[in-house]
């Protein structure tokens, strides 16, 4: 079976920089299982993906645009220090979720002085290519449930991490098995 829109794929990776550095990888970990054609994956890693077969091993190298996006400087913002009450100690590299009105984003903290704290909103791998080493480990119909959800479930093996209950669908606990992980190539 190909891997096309709406079919259940699961990829064992090795995720890579431009300098060779491993980023990422599910060796030693489940397989990352997605439902391909939904938006789960980085644009040039499903595109990639498309029309591959159950088996297929293959490396490709993602341009920042088809990846995390280029680096946008105006993402580099000072805030003020009292942003952070309840932080005993702000340090460099410290990273915080920031609510914002397109939702959540993770910022970095880049300088810290006296009144303000300079945040970076840009995601980590901005503005980097990417290389991933990929085997398509298996390739199968979705669930009805799957879906209507539009996402694997845990017992279809995205880790473990993920379920669907009364209460809707739960991502938490997710890493770099699957379910919305950044780094590995999910969004």
């Amino acid at each position: 079976m190909q891997v096309s829109k709406q079919k259940v794929v699961s990829i064992d990776y090795t995720l890579t920089d431009a300098s060779g550095t491993v980023l990422d990888s599910s060796k030693g970990k489940a397989p990352l299982t997605y439902l391909h054609g939904v938006g789960g994956l980085i644009p040039g890693l499903e595109q990639a993906l498309e029309g591959r077969e159950q088996g297929e091993a293959f490396q490709v190298t993602i341009p920042p645009e088809l990846a995390y996006g280029k680096r946008n400087e105006a993402m580099i913002q000072p805030v003020p220090r009292s942003n952070f009450s309840g932080v005993n100690e702000l340090k460099e590299g410290m990273q915080f979720q920031a609510r914002t009105p397109q939702g959540n984003h993770v910022v970095t903290v880049t300088k810290v002085e006296e009144q303000t704290v300079t945040v970076d909103a840009n995601h980590p791998l901005a503005g980097k290519p990417l290389t991933f080493d990929v085997n398509v480990a298996e390739v199968r119909e979705p669930t009805e449930e799957e879906l209507s959800h539009g996402h694997v479930h845990a017992e279809s093996g995205c880790g473990g991490n993920c379920s669907c209950g009364e209460g809707g669908c739960s991502d938490e606990g997710c890493g770099s098995g699957g379910c919305g992980s950044e780094g590995c190539g999910c969004k």
